[in-house]
Formats: structure tokens, C-alpha cells, sequence
């Protein structure tokens, strides 16, 4: 109840405020909470210095500030969805690639774009849709019901329609069979039961969704990001799809297919530490 009720007052701030100063009352609540939440700066403390063992810690801190105002800017953007239309992408977005979206679709077998816990990947899917993709995106639903509604009704009031985790395998097939755009944010697991390899050196899990959906349906897997510029712009940018031939051998071919996008997820990770909001260990000790 509390969260939701905070949730609720920063979207009325973000709504009703200018831009520029609903960013300053987010950073400056932000720098309060970083003071007070030691769990959280222990925890992205540790990831980041697994992400750059060569840094001091003083380097670590710079990121880490950054990381959790960076954050914060991200929910005032996801309380400002009412607001969002086409005149907002033209001023304020450069998209780059978005032809691979459509070279994909033109295949037939639908198209899965993974992202990261990177940037801004729910104002990701909300552009992707404003510009005419037919978008679905899964979802991981809140604990609490009341926030869950809320975060699905900001999604929805932008076009994007949600699958949550628990049925999302059949109602991602009918999305690909049907040539549509299936979101998957592929850098954390939450299902106990990923895939175990390398990453950034070290042994992580990463979800099975996206390669399994890949393999079982012909989807091709384009990797995407929305990230935030230093002037508070944002670039959408869409990587080459990863157009995979299938060996046969399901195992090594699942392996392989989420190594594909692991790889371009660590380029990112790496040149955007202070934007990859992961408030949870992410490498088992």
C-alpha cells in the first residue's frame, strides 16, 4: 500500500510539474534515499565492481550516484506516459535502425526484441508502439495488485498490451505466429531454472524465454535499448538482428542464441554502467 501511494504522488508531481524541474525533485529524493538505503548501495556496489574490478572505490561511488538519479529520472518518464504522442518522439528521441524491425516482420515469424534492465526500456516499448508496431510486452507482475494495475495501465494507455510471466509462453506463440512485436527484457532470471554461463567473466543465469520462443517459432531476435542522453534526450537504438540457423541439437542451440545477445548485452552494460538499473546481486557468490 505504501508503495503504491508513493507511486501515486510522484506521478502527480511528474504530471504537474515542468519536465526539467520534476527531474530535480526526483534526483534530489533520490540522494536522500541513497543516504538512507544501504542495502541497495551494498548491493549495486558489488555488481559494478564485478562489471570494473580495475576501479577504485571512489570511481565505484561516481557511478553508482549517477546510477540512482539516472533511475529516478526513469520513473519520472514512466509517470509521464499520458503525455507521450508523436510530437514528443520527433523532439526529444533519435531512433536509429528501426528498418531491422521491419526487415524482420517481412520474414512473417514475428520479431522478439530483448532488452536489458538498461535506460529506459518501458519508454522503449511505448515508442515502438506510438510508431505503429503492433507490441506486446512480458511482464513480471507486482506483488501487489494495486501496482501491478498501475503499471499495466500506463503500458496500455500507449498501445502496449501485456503478458504476464505466468502465461506468457502460449500467448507469446500466438503473438509471433501472428507476425507481431514481442518484448523480453533478457538479462535477469527470475524463474530459477535459466540458462548458467559467462558473463562479464563470471558465471550468471540468464532467461530461457527468448532463445526457446526463437527456436520453437522462426522468430528472429533483435536486440534494443532506449538510452538516455547527458541532455536528458533519449536514443532508441536497434542492433542487428541475430538471424540464427538451428543445428539440431536444442541444448547447444540454446546456448548459443542467448550467447549471441549476452555478448552485445555486455557492450552496453559496459559503455552504460550508470544507466543498468540492477538493485539486486546479480552474480551468485
Amino acid at each position: 500500500m505504501v508503495n503504491y501511494t508513493l507511486y501515486r504522488i510522484g506521478q502527480f508531481i511528474a504530471l504537474h510539474s515542468p519536465i526539467k524541474k520534476a527531474y530535480k525533485t526526483a534526483v534530489f529524493v533520490s540522494d536522500i534515499h541513497y543516504l538512507f538505503s544501504f542495502k541497495d548501495r551494498r548491493t549495486t556496489g558489488e555488481n559494478l565492481k564485478a562489471l570494473f574490478p580495475e576501479k577504485t572505490g571512489r570511481e565505484i561511488r561516481r557511478i553508482r550516484i549517477t546510477m540512482f538519479r539516472n533511475f529516478a529520472k526513469y520513473l519520472v518518464d514512466f509517470f509521464r506516459f499520458s503525455k507521450l504522442d508523436n510530437e514528443y518522439i520527433k523532439k526529444n528521441i533519435k531512433l536509429e535502425n528501426m528498418e531491422y524491425i521491419d526487415e524482420v516482420l517481412a520474414r512473417g515469424k514475428g520479431a522478439i526484441t530483448v532488452t536489458a534492465h538498461l535506460g529506459n526500456w518501458e519508454l522503449g516499448g511505448v515508442v515502438i508502439s506510438l510508431l505503429g508496431y503492433p507490441f506486446w510486452a512480458v511482464a513480471l507482475p507486482h506483488k501487489s495488485k494495486k501496482v501491478d494495475n498501475f503499471f499495466n495501465a500506463q503500458r496500455q494507455m500507449k498501445g502496449v498490451k501485456v503478458i504476464p510471466v505466468g502465461r506468457a509462453v502460449r500467448q507469446s506463440l500466438e503473438v509471433l505466429k501472428a507476425n507481431n512485436v514481442l518484448a523480453l527484457v533478457g538479462d535477469r532470471d527470475f524463474s530459477e531454472s535459466g540458462l548458467t554461463m559467462e558473463f562479464f567473466g563470471k558465471p550468471a543465469t540468464f532467461p530461457l524465454g527468448p532463445a526457446a520462443l526463437a527456436l520453437k517459432t522462426g522468430a528472429t531476435i533483435i536486440p534494443g535499448f532506449m538510452l538516455r542522453n547527458s541532455d536528458d534526450t533519449f536514443t532508441l537504438r536497434m542492433e542487428k538482428p541475430i538471424f540464427f540457423t538451428p543445428s539440431g541439437d536444442k541444448e547447444k542451440d540454446m546456448l548459443n542464441l542467448t550467447a549471441a545477445y549476452r555478448d552485445v548485452f555486455e557492450d552496453y552494460i559496459r559503455k552504460y554502467p550508470d544507466q543498468w538499473y540492477m538493485f539486486r546481486r546479480f552474480w551468485k557468490k
